[in-house]
């Protein structure tokens, strides 16, 4: 695989994939972009609630895929969308025939996989040097991570990573912000009951919260491994501006 940085508007990702492949994700990503896009403009609403969002009438099926997830994860449908997007660059390039595919959205990953990768967690100064063995699975699925301390995401809570792991992609997405939220202080007690939430959550494969130098992990994890983060790897935008 082939590793490239792809902008459109506010969603900076990383695609790793057969070269023959790129423009099928670049393709997907935009026309997301674009059913999201057109949606809030009909409901503003869908774009700024921080509440679950019930749908009126027939949606397209990326919309109802980020409502479904927002409802499971009691957040908002835009906790989703980094998730949504990314799962669905990697479902049409399986659908083209790619049987290895990842997509970074800002750190939240979608996986097709026929070759284990590495993935390292990046929580800023609080927990360094781990990170996770990804093993291939049937079907594309995902890890996703919110965090209150770095990078752009929202969230109401202290976590410096808050990661879940689902085969829905934007379901792990969503939950992955309503842990981080669930982390109000970086204590064992919190951090523990938390995780315990989450993984509760239908279809959540696992889920694991990093706060300083306290992790809390519960459910079925890849295998966690030492592993230097390299800041140069981080998807985030670089464009801007230019």
């Amino acid at each position: 695989m082939r590793r490239w940085h792809f902008e459109v508007g506010e969603t900076a990702v990383t695609i790793l994939c057969d070269e023959a492949f790129l423009p099928v994700a670049r393709e997907s990503i935009f026309r997301s972009r674009h059913v999201i896009e057109r949606f809030i403009r009909d409901d503003p609403l869908f774009g700024v609630t921080l509440e679950p969002y019930e749908a009126k009438g027939e949606v397209h099926p990326l919309i109802a895929r980020m409502c479904d997830a927002a409802a499971l994860a009691d957040v908002g449908p835009m906790a989703a969308v980094a998730g949504a997007i990314a799962e669905q660059a990697v479902m049409d390039m399986q659908d083209a025939g790619a049987e290895q595919a990842v997509v970074d959205n800002g750190g939240d990953i979608a996986f097709l996989l026929r070759d284990e990768v590495t993935v390292a967690l990046y929580a800023g100064e609080g927990v360094k040097g781990i990170g996770f063995r990804v093993a291939p699975r049937d079907g594309v699925f995902g890890m996703c991570t919110s965090s209150g301390t770095v990078g752009p995401s929202i969230s109401f809570g202290l976590a410096d990573a808050a990661t879940v792991v689902a085969e829905n992609v934007a379901l792990a997405d969503a939950c992955a912000t309503r842990l981080g939220n669930l982390v109000a202080e970086p204590t064992d007690g919190v951090m523990r009951a938390a995780v315990d939430l989450i993984a509760a959550v239908p279809g959540i494969d696992g889920a694991l919260v990093a706060a300083r130098d306290r992790i809390a992990m519960k459910g079925r994890l890849p295998e966690m491994v030492r592993v230097a983060a390299d800041p140069s790897k981080i998807t985030r935008v670089e464009l801007s501006g230019r």
